[in-house]
């Protein structure tokens, strides 16, 4: 802090002690005593060094509730120090005034937020009932009825994953903790995916885990049912095992294709698709990085090994040990 203040004022102390060294001189040719003048000097470098300590102490402030201000997202124009200088008024009214801007911005850019968030979630819940009313229609058994259930089926997907993107987008979260049988979310979403694994003719190894999580269900839920989703979509011939490792890791492991070595890195960032997924059009780069954000959010650990045409082996600890993701 000394430090700025000295840079900051270093060109006026230069300037007092050369006006000081001027009076100096001129006593000298005058024949001024020198005990006479050294008073006067004496006072006036007294009276200097308080100045310059009590400015020095006020400059201290300033600077430290700058620095905290500065460490806030969005600080109030109440919290700035008092201008003490015409120069420091001219910046604090320009501050302030970028301040209301910036507040402008914000509220408007937030109002399009909801505007758009509102709309998005009514779209979904729209979309619902002519889901259903297709489910009804398509459920006669055949060939052609099967394969249009499954397009169905896809469709409800995506109104579920836009609607829980935008629900991990907002101010608030409707998470709910509590302990959950895992045997009965999982036996949910398998028979939720039943049909895909009949259509594609896949083998499904469900070992019941007699196991108690805290989780949110909902939320717990989905990210099964997406790394289900995935399994079957990926996976051609073979099948799918679903069993739990000690002491609370839920593996999902299939025969599918795989994911290439280089794509692992990357396949939890938003809109990410890989190799697989510019070869299935349809792919949106959403399902991963929702599982991830929601893991997240649920202290639950998730970590994914592949090989490419060997499967793949997804790992979800549910022990709730926070900050462990491979």
């Amino acid at each position: 802090m000394l430090r700025d203040y000295w840079n900051d004022h270093w060109k006026h102390l230069l300037l007092l002690a050369a006006c000081a060294g001027i009076f100096a001189l001129i006593f000298w040719l005058e024949g001024v005593p020198l005990r006479a003048a050294g008073y006067g000097f004496l006072l006036c470098g007294a009276l200097l060094l308080a100045a310059g300590f009590l400015g020095a102490l006020r400059f201290n402030r300033k600077v430290k509730t700058l620095k905290r201000l500065g460490e806030k997202p969005l600080a109030e124009l109440s919290e700035l120090p008092e201008a003490s200088s015409g120069l420091e008024k001219r910046w604090a009214a320009l501050v302030k005034n970028e301040y209301r801007a910036r507040v402008n911005l914000l509220e408007e850019a937030e109002g399009e937020r909801r505007q758009a968030m509102d709309y998005y979630t009514l779209w979904v819940h729209q979309i619902k009932t002519p889901i259903a009313a297709l489910r009804l229609i398509l459920s006669q058994d055949t060939d052609h009825d099967r394969a249009a259930m499954a397009e169905v089926f896809a469709i409800e997907q995506y109104a579920k994953m836009v609607l829980s993107y935008l629900r991990l987008s907002g101010d608030s979260t409707d998470f709910v903790f509590r302990s959950c049988d895992l045997d009965k979310l999982v036996r949910g979403q398998v028979r939720y995916f039943a049909p895909l694994f009949i259509r594609k003719k896949l083998s499904l190894a469900y070992t019941p885990s007699d196991c108690e999580v805290l989780t949110d269900e909902k939320w717990l839920s989905f990210v099964i049912g997406q790394l289900l989703s995935n399994a079957v979509k990926y996976t051609k011939e073979g099948g799918v095992r679903i069993y739990l490792e000690e002491p609370g890791t839920l593996v999902i492991e299939d025969t599918g294709i795989g994911i290439a070595p280089e794509d692992i890195p990357r396949i939890w960032e938003r809109g990410f698709t890989g190799l697989n997924g510019r070869a299935d059009r349809s792919a949106t780069g959403l399902g991963l990085y929702l599982c991830r954000q929601i893991c997240e959010k649920l202290s639950h650990g998730l970590s994914i090994e592949s090989e490419p045409g060997e499967g793949t082996r997804v790992r979800l600890d549910l022990s709730r040990k926070a900050g462990i993701y491979e």
